[in-house]
């Protein structure tokens, strides 16, 4: 682990008025770490005063930049500080600092380069998580995945470790929780190596996450379409554009077969029909254009850079 016999591990704590929280969540991961970095995120309350009584090196943002911003200001201070590992948690104690060991393991031993700690594969778990929020990640994770070719389980999960080398090499640009998607596309692209260790989460302490399902799940949901559509455009665009041409030929028949004297033909739900078929046939030439523009791009990329 970089150039000293015993790796430096540093945690990093987004930290948004948690001064209920705090103290206890530092107390219990300085245990398992070299050195904890607390990033206010633009607090009201004493976080930033407790997170200092308590040992923390302390970032501070003028205002609110949201979990993205936070992240980067953890990594920043995280590379100075020389860091071989960092694990990331929550400040709130959804997250267990005691599986701070098993998170990093893969990294210490040189298997992975991220560790995402996971509640949706064997051995993972979470309590009172609510159904809704559930299905949620689970929606946004199959849409990641479907986007990278990833199969992850939690991309989700705010509890993660970062190799030396992908403190260096991973850069995003998102400031909010959409930063949880772009991260993981990233290491993809760079061929960092990426693992899923079992954890719980926790859904009954005091505060809970300040995002609410909706706009969490709305914002990061967004990115992954997005995403989706930019890197298989075929399959964002084609599939509905064959869904809405096979239901314009089927309103054009039943508009057909109404027919019962042609003398009163009533030209709506045909016209509607070809509108709806002609879309879907746009959509369909679309995205097999787009597709096949983003074939020839990368092709053109590895015989020029040798990237791939």
């Amino acid at each position: 682990m970089g150039d000293n016999p015993t790796p430096i591990i540093v945690a990093g704590l987004p930290m948004y008025n948690e001064e209920e929280t705090i103290g206890t969540v530092i107390r219990r991961t300085e245990k398992f770490v070299d050195h904890v970095i607390c990033v206010d995120d633009g607090s009201s309350d004493s976080s930033s005063r407790i997170a200092e009584k308590c040992g923390a090196l302390v970032e501070r943002h003028r205002f609110n930049r949201g979990y993205g911003g936070a992240l980067k200001t953890i990594f920043s201070a995280a590379r100075q500080l020389s860091a071989d590992v960092l694990v990331t948690l929550d400040s709130d104690g959804q997250h267990n600092p005691s599986d701070i060991p098993a998170i990093i393991a893969p990294i210490l031993n040189g298997d992975a380069d991220i560790v995402i700690g996971s509640r949706f594969i064997a051995g993972g778990a979470s309590v009172d998580m609510p159904a809704y929020r559930k299905l949620g990640i689970k929606v946004i994770t199959a849409a990641s995945n479907l986007s990278s070719d990833l199969d992850i389980k939690d991309t989700q999960s705010g509890f993660r470790a970062f190799s030396r080398a992908a403190l260096e090499r991973l850069r995003f640009d998102s400031e909010g929780m959409e930063l949880s998607l772009e991260l993981l596309e990233d290491a993809h692209e760079k061929k960092l190596q990426i693992a899923e260790v079992p954890t719980m989460i926790r859904y009954d302490v005091p505060k809970g996450s300040r995002f609410t399902a909706i706009s969490h799940g709305f914002t990061v949901l967004s990115y992954a379409v997005i995403s989706l559509s930019q890197k298989k455009p075929l399959l964002v665009l084609g599939v509905p554009g064959a869904g809405l041409l096979a239901a314009g030929a089927a309103m054009g028949m039943r508009a057909i077969n109404s027919v019962g004297d042609i003398t009163e033909v009533t030209v709506g739900p045909g016209l509607t029909a070809a509108w709806i078929g002609v879309l879907g046939l746009s959509l369909i030439a679309t995205g097999v254009v787009l597709q096949s523009a983003r074939s020839i791009l990368r092709l053109l990329i590895v015989k020029e850079f040798g990237i791939d």
